[in-house]
């Protein structure tokens, strides 16, 4: 089958200025979507979709054809997705009588992906003759059950109206509502062309947990964070109590209880090639010698790392230009 991935990036980004070939951990933006695409094992032809000639330059560095430069007209901030592919499919069918099976949707400004997710949603429609396209979606921190309409004396009215009085109702009442997170998204070719449309008539919802669009200076921070992170070859040092134990009465460490979010995010940054050290002030002001209790406890909570010191001192507070928070850490990677 031809299965085609369409990269639209165009020149324009008022957010963040060229962020489509804003450099992200050594590489353009839009080099991320491109291998996303190569390392597929369905996608058999990739496309970069733009206006601009430094752009297009780029995307054949890396890999992926740009037959044409974007008309003028589908390249402005209210230009749609429509548009633009059905532009694509077009051109192909009238330039090289080629045709797309299966269309996807990879949105440069997402340099994170699963490649693993892009392929179990091709499948879904390889499966599925009776899908038109799927969608990734992610759980709404918002839900529209408690949002309204404003009119204009003043007075507000409910948005959604099927559930009688639902904006008085508790959240875990409610049904659980998704938005689409526009990471990914899988089309049949001849639903953009003889339909019209992006998604047809019957979408299925492929829900994912993380979100990496890039609309802001921040999200860029974190996505670059994020890569940097996940490339390996970092060193990271962490406490144990506190940290990786939870804060033992009286310092009594052989009670410590392990906190095993802290240790499956610890594992991960392991298992991605980061060097884990541990350092502990146990023992550093009382001299009791917690080496036997500590290394027992470490390999029974199931935590993986590389070297373990002690002899930290003992501080109300430590200060560190390299710190990174528990909590930081814990939202990246769970």
């Amino acid at each position: 089958m031809n299965i085609l991935a369409i990269i639209p990036a165009r020149s324009g980004s008022k957010s963040v200025p060229h962020k489509n070939i804003r450099l992200i951990n050594g590489k353009p933006m839009l080099s991320h979507s491109i291998e996303h695409a190569q390392k597929s094992k369905y996608i058999n032809r990739i496309i970069l979709s733009t206006d601009s000639e430094a752009y297009s330059a780029i995307g054949r560095e890396y890999g992926a054809e740009v037959p044409f430069l974007r008309p003028e007209e589908y390249a402005t901030d209210t230009a749609l997705d429509i548009d633009v592919f059905q532009h694509c499919l077009t051109y192909l069918r009238e330039q090289e009588n080629y045709s797309a099976d299966i269309v996807v949707q990879l949105r440069p400004t997402y340099p994170i992906r699963d490649v693993e997710d892009i392929d179990a949603m091709i499948e879904i429609l390889l499966k599925d003759t009776t899908f038109d396209s799927v969608r990734s979606i992610a759980p709404a921190k918002e839900i529209p059950y408690k949002m309204w309409h404003k009119k204009e004396d003043g007075s507000i009215i409910p948005i959604m109206k099927d559930i009688h009085e639902c904006y008085n109702l508790p959240r875990q009442q409610l049904p659980k509502v998704y938005y689409q997170n526009a990471c990914i998204d899988v089309v049949r070719g001849e639903v953009i062309l003889n339909q019209h449309s992006m998604s047809g008539n019957k979408i299925y919802g492929y829900e994912m947990s993380k979100n990496y669009d890039i609309d802001t200076e921040e999200e860029f921070g974190i996505a670059e964070e994020y890569l940097r992170i996940t490339s390996g070859k970092k060193r990271f040092v962490f406490d144990i109590d506190g940290v990786i134990a939870k804060i033992a009465e009286n310092n009594d460490y052989a009670k410590a209880e392990p906190n095993q979010v802290m240790i499956d995010v610890i594992n991960k940054l392991y298992s991605m090639g980061n060097e884990i050290i541990l350092l502990t002030a146990r023992g550093y002001v009382t001299g009791i010698d917690w080496r036997g209790i500590t290394g027992e406890q470490l390999n029974r909570w199931g935590l993986h790392y590389h070297e373990l010191h002690f002899g930290k001192p003992n501080a109300d507070f430590y200060v560190d230009d390299r710190m990174i928070s528990m909590d930081h850490l814990v939202k990246l990677f769970k």
